[in-house]
């Protein structure tokens, strides 16, 4: 069986360790489009990794970002979480397929590609650079510790299961998170 990097930061300034994270996320998308890759293996890692960061970056990070950082407010915290849920919607189509050697598979994970390619971009622009030039490196640093903890222990219990990931996409649903998109 092939052994996927998923990260095991313990320290660092969040922005940092959330952008590596970021870097991964285009590292296993690359992965999963790759034929001759594992691509089970590598779909089940990117899921863990990808429902891991972001849970844990709702429950930690952007409430204090959106307290102490004046350029992010409810509306990008917000939009974060909306694209968080299509992107674990996407996540979960990927990870409902039987096959990884499909065109609905292809697909599948260029719509997840995309999706989290978006995310990333706007992300890094509207919520961490901001948060890099007004919440203070003591703070980013507590943050990146809590995050990467909250992090690692979601990635432990297995938190990218197709069984976990239908829970929050649901639970995103009802929430209207996922209003906008069908």
């Amino acid at each position: 069986m092939t052994s996927i990097d998923v990260g095991r930061p313990l320290t660092g300034d969040v922005i940092d360790l959330i952008i590596d994270d970021h870097r991964r996320f285009e590292r296993l998308l690359r992965q999963l489009r790759d034929p001759t890759e594992d691509r089970d293996v590598v779909r089940r890692a990117f899921a863990d990794v990808l429902i891991g960061h972001g849970e844990a970056e709702e429950e930690l990070v952007y409430p204090i970002l959106r307290r102490t950082a004046e350029d992010i407010g409810e509306h990008e915290v917000e939009h974060g979480e909306e694209e968080h849920a299509e992107g674990n919607e996407a996540l979960l189509k990927v990870l409902e397929l039987k096959g990884t050697d499909t065109q609905a598979f292809t697909d599948a994970v260029e719509e997840l590609s995309n999706l989290v390619a978006h995310h990333v971009a706007e992300e890094e622009l509207t919520i961490l650079g901001p948060a890099r030039t007004e919440v203070g490196l003591r703070v980013r640093a507590e943050l990146g510790e809590k995050w990467a903890a909250r992090r690692n222990q979601l990635i432990d219990e297995g938190c990218g299961s197709v069984e976990n990931v239908r829970r929050i996409v649901e639970e995103a649903a009802r929430e209207g998170k996922l209003d906008d998109e069908s």
